[in-house]
């Protein structure tokens, strides 16, 4: 048993998610245990700061130096924070803070006006949050930085989840999507594990039962970005309220509105979506640009407050049930939400609507919904530190399976606090 926190602040820049865990096992036979999970909020300023930077604000080497430092220390605290009253932990996995996400380009792909060139190229990814600072500060080793080996392989670096997904929450006989909804949204489908194993067994593979788990599960599983989650939404509601608000509870403001179906339709013509999977994207695309040409056309088309936000909560889940039709070989049985979308009941009822599927959250397959991206890389960084490859080359574009994380050792396995 190995005691491993997780440290993750996603694109919704709302704070560090931290999950002590206890893990064991390999890959699928692993088993997880929260042992407790919260959320840190970042200083305000600090988050305002974060958020301009992804909106593409200037930095000087200095400015930026300062903000990683910052970040870092943030992160340090919620992981010393989170193990107050249990034994330490022997390692973190810190995701740290993305505020640039550069998908990598094939030959042929369709160029950005501003790159303006078709030429194959690796992608790139920025997560701010050092872990060397967080190991000084913690006394624990840390694995950070994870999307790199998976770019340098030729991959997208994400989504980085599906293969934790599938050790964890994939089922013998239902066919399952895990839709993560954080600032983007992305999906791990997981095909049943149970007829591909009965299958195999059949046609007289003389294979231990896990490596034909591992077998089934890795081959057919597909996970990729579904496009917005709660970005949109929290951008419109920071500027309905003047900054008051930072997201719309429960999607109460949201269900008061109606729909505009032409805004909607103009908007599920972006070219993200009809781009097939290996796919990832970001606030580059989906962020604060993209969201003051959405507030034009709906202010063009009168729409009030609670109609923007009806129709933005529309396009996140109209997005998802989009992807399924177009690229999953076969509808899900059910659908497990997690993220911060997870807890938005109008959302969930309008893609339960749109999916005519059960929607569910993981809390109802064991796996809390709120901490389950910080479980996933409390997750990664363990089999980085057992050396077992965390991607699955399928979803990211990767040449190849990669071991993923940077390691930085402590110098002291001694809990240091600030002092």
């Amino acid at each position: 048993m190995t005691r491993v926190v997780g440290l993750i602040s996603g694109t919704s820049v709302d704070g560090i998610d931290a999950a002590l865990t206890d893990i064991s096992g390999a890959e699928f036979d692993l088993k997880v245990e929260l042992v407790a999970g919260a959320t840190y909020p970042y200083p305000a300023e600090l988050r305002e700061k974060i958020l301009a930077v992804c909106a593409g604000e200037r930095l000087s080497m200095a400015e930026f130096a300062q903000l990683d430092e910052a970040i870092a220390e943030v992160f340090a605290r919620a992981a010393l924070e989170i193990q107050k009253g249990y034994p330490p932990a022997e390692l973190i996995g810190s995701h740290g803070q993305t505020v640039y996400h550069r998908p990598s380009q094939r030959k042929g792909d369709n160029p950005s006006k501003s790159e303006g060139t078709s030429k194959e190229r690796l992608g790139y990814s920025l997560q701010l949050g050092r872990g060397a600072t967080i190991a000084n500060l913690t006394g624990t080793t840390v694995a950070s930085n994870f999307r790199v080996a998976d770019i340098a392989a030729g991959g997208q670096g994400a989504p980085l989840v599906a293969k934790v997904d599938a050790c964890l929450l994939s089922h013998p006989e239902r066919y399952r999507c895990v839709q993560n909804i954080g600032g983007i949204g992305n999906v791990a489908y997981l095909p049943p594990t149970g007829k591909q194993i009965e299958k195999q067994a059949i046609e007289g593979q003389a294979i231990e039962k896990q490596a034909i788990e591992k077998q089934a599960i890795e081959k057919q599983i597909q996970a990729w970005d579904t496009g917005p989650g709660n970005s949109l939404l929290d951008l419109a509601v920071h500027y309905l309220t003047d900054g008051k608000e930072t997201y719309d509870r429960d999607g109460a403001w949201a269900a008061t509105g109606t729909t505009c179906d032409a805004l909607l339709d103009k908007w599920l013509e972006h070219p993200f979506f009809q781009e097939p999977p290996p796919k990832s994207t970001g606030r580059e695309m989906f962020g604060f640009e993209y969201f003051q040409k959405c507030l034009e056309q709906a202010i063009a088309y009168e729409l009030d407050g609670a109609d923007l936000l009806a129709t933005l909560t529309e396009f996140t889940a109209a997005s998802i049930a989009r992807g399924y039709s177009t690229f999953l070989p076969v509808p899900p049985n059910e659908v497990f939400l997690c993220g911060g979308g997870s807890r938005n009941s109008y959302l969930r009822q309008r893609l339960a609507q749109r999916l005519g599927v059960p929607v569910l959250t993981t809390d109802d397959a064991g796996m809390n919904a709120d901490f389950k991206e910080a479980i996933a890389f409390a997750v990664l960084a363990y089999w980085r530190q057992r050396g077992i490859p965390g991607n699955l080359p399928q979803c990211t574009g990767a040449s190849q399976p990669v071991l993923m994380g940077e390691v930085n050792i402590a110098f002291s396995n001694q809990l240091s606090a600030f002092s």
